[in-house]
């Protein structure tokens, strides 16, 4: 055997035969890691530092500023319609100075507000026409969360100044909303604080920019014929009238509007026009409740200035959403219903209802004053609680 070739290996520590042993783990050089392209541990390393509760926190301040923008957003679309329902009422002359001062906030004092419903006519030769079909008066009364409409019969026999004794929706037609204020004021005795007019040819307007409305129909109703929805006059006279079934329904506001103009009541030949004011008063309700609803409040930005469209008042825009929060806590079941009435008659070969005796003691029921009482004949007056009377 050559010198050269040894049967073991020298390594610094002595022989050992065999492989030279492994250099230990230890210090072993470790292989890098490779670094992802896409990791900034110095640009997000703070999200590692965020609690659970400083997130909760960020959501809920993101949410405020946003239901911030939203109510301001909405705020001013319904201002500016406010603004313009304003100035219509303003067109109305003498409106303002017919009207008795404010006692206060609505929010804290009991209010009075006229409210009339005018149809003019679309007719060719009478755009001029100027009828208030419906005539309420609503009081508040935030103390005990209570509201309490009365009905006055447009057919009501009474004087109107320059006029002579005429049925009180003469009024309105004679000399526009300061003479139907002045009227109802000197015949009722109530002073009235605000107005509002709502155009009927409108209303429907308002009512779709709610959405709809839920009205209870207390009974069947197949109308007389008008407004026929048919194109040619062989299928309106075919067709037999609008039908309205009996219990709630969701109503356009076209349905609405022809629910509220219902004189005839083929399966009911004893309703009147007193009925038809009870049904004006049950989508007035609803649509009033739909407007401070809080699907119509998140929809102000966009419809804010439409619902005011309809509406000539003299509320400004505070007032309205201090009656829209008193109308909220009122109760439903607590709403008073009155209505004046009186005894049917001709005068002139027109059709009128002599004022009732009784009357006196229906505003004392609606003022609160004294225990409501039903109607005991079909055009007497009288009072309910809970739903409109018929």
């Amino acid at each position: 055997m050559a010198s050269k070739d040894k049967p073991y290996r020298v390594y610094r520590g002595g022989r050992v035969k065999g492989k030279v042993p492994a250099v230990p783990s230890k210090t072993r050089p470790q292989p890098r890691k490779p670094v992802s392209s896409t990791a900034h541990p110095k640009r997000f390393g703070w999200l590692r530092r965020v609690s659970w509760k400083q997130i909760v926190l960020l959501t809920l301040l993101a949410v405020v500023l946003l239901a911030i923008a939203w109510g301001v957003a909405g705020y001013l679309s319904f201002s500016s319609g406010v603004s313009d329902a304003n100035k219509r009422f303003d067109r109305e002359r003498g409106a303002r100075a017919a009207l008795a001062k404010s006692n206060g906030f609505l929010l804290n004092h009991g209010t009075t507000i006229l409210l009339l419903g005018t149809d003019s006519s679309t007719a060719a030769g009478r755009s001029g026409d100027r009828h208030s079909d419906s005539i309420m008066i609503l009081r508040t009364d935030p103390a005990h969360h209570q509201l309490s409409y009365l009905s006055i019969p447009r057919d009501l026999l009474v004087h109107v100044d320059g006029v002579g004794n005429a049925k009180i929706n003469a009024a309105y037609q004679s000399g526009g909303a300061a003479l139907a204020i002045k009227t109802v004021r000197e015949f009722t005795g109530v002073p009235i604080d605000h107005a509002v007019i709502v155009d009927f040819n409108q209303f429907k307007d308002l009512i779709d920019a709610e959405g709809g409305i839920t009205v209870n129909v207390p009974e069947p109703i197949l109308s007389n014929r008008f407004d026929c929805p048919y194109p040619t006059r062989a299928r309106c006279l075919e067709w037999k009238g609008w039908r309205f079934h009996r219990g709630p329904q969701h109503m356009t506001g076209q349905q609405a509007l022809i629910y509220s103009r219902i004189r005839e009541n083929q399966l009911n030949p004893g309703e009147n026009d007193l009925t038809r004011a009870a049904r004006q008063q049950a989508v007035a309700q609803a649509a009033e409740a739909k407007l401070a609803s809080v699907g119509t409040v998140l929809s102000m930005p966009f419809d804010g200035s439409k619902l005011m469209k309809p509406l000539a008042t003299d509320l400004t825009t505070w007032q309205l959403l201090e009656l829209g929060w008193v109308k909220f806590r009122a109760s439903g079941s607590h709403t008073l219903y009155c209505r004046l009435g009186g005894d049917a008659t001709s005068v002139g070969g027109s059709s009128v209802l002599l004022p009732s005796e009784d009357n006196r003691s229906v505003l004392a029921m609606w003022a609160g004053l004294s225990a409501p009482q039903p109607p005991t004949t079909t055009f007497g007056p009288g009072c309910r609680v809970g739903h409109p009377l018929k």
